[in-house]
């Protein structure tokens, strides 16, 4: 996930008649307009869908990676005080608490084996906590992970976020060469508002040898294999699976502080994808 940080500028360009703030476009960049719905997580009921969503759990440790990889500090569950679903809103919950050996517990889902899919655009609308050390994302590996491992597999960030940074989100992209420091990202800054006072959709299009990043479908960036800043293969013609989870601590964030209140919600009001 993100390390490095570039707040980009916005202008308004105007593309397939559509105006949007966007950050360093120019005439060369791909921009599609995906409308066949073929996935979409409205979530509905009481229970996370377990046709669609299973649980991640623990630290780490199991995988071979404590602390997931980031150092992080949370024990991750699948019990109602860390996820629930309800009046059509997933939530997901960071607690401060004593827990199988972890001081945080919280949750993180994937859709690995169940919904896997090679482009398309792929977005949720969320709210978002507010508070140091808090690192929600919203997230997709691709799904030859155990055969080739991390970074070699590809991972896309479609939104993640510093809880210490109210007005700011990011996305990247991580590679053969060009992983975690070295990631090939940029930010997108809120003027005049802030992501834990209400909902935003966070998105990609992504096709073959393109990603493009969007905000409240303002597009603000574009990742090819002949951007300046990825020094390795273009790993990302290939399925994905999707991720959400809310870590607390880690590289990127660092830990809660004195400030950081718990415990503390991202909320998720849809997942779609269409093609």
């Amino acid at each position: 996930m993100k390390k490095t940080k570039m707040i980009c500028s916005m202008l308004v360009t105007s593309i397939i008649a559509a105006s949007l703030f966007s950050c360093d476009l120019d005439e060369t960049q791909t921009v599609t307009t995906l409308d066949n719905l073929v996935m979409q997580e409205d979530f509905d009921g009481t229970e996370l869908n377990s046709e669609l969503w299973s649980f991640e759990l623990g630290d780490g440790s199991e995988e071979g990676l404590p602390g997931w990889g980031n150092n992080e500090l949370q024990y991750y569950t699948d019990r109602e005080e860390n996820l629930k679903v309800e009046e059509g809103v997933m939530t997901i919950t960071a607690r401060k608490e004593s827990f199988q050996g972890s001081n945080y517990t919280s949750a993180r889902i994937i859709t690995k084996a169940k919904f896997e899919k090679q482009y398309g655009r792929i977005e949720a609308r969320m709210k978002l906590p507010w508070g140091t050390g808090l690192w929600p994302a919203f997230w997709m590996l691709g799904t030859d992970i155990d055969q080739v491992g991390w970074p070699q597999t590809g991972e896309i960030d479609i939104m993640e976020y510093d809880g210490s940074e109210p007005n700011v989100v990011h996305g990247s992209v991580h590679g053969p060469g060009y992983s975690g420091g070295n990631a090939v990202t940029k930010s997108y800054e809120f003027i005049n508002d802030r992501l834990d006072t209400g909902f935003h959709t966070y998105g990609i299009e992504w096709g073959e040898n393109y990603i493009n990043y969007y905000v409240d479908d303002v597009l603000y960036n574009q990742i090819t294999p002949d951007d300046e800043d990825l020094t390795g293969e273009w790993v990302f013609n290939k399925p994905f699976y999707i991720i959400i989870n809310m870590a607390v601590g880690g590289s990127f964030v660092g830990p809660p502080n004195a400030d950081t209140v718990f415990p503390q919600t991202l909320e998720v009001d849809y997942v779609r994808v269409y093609e």
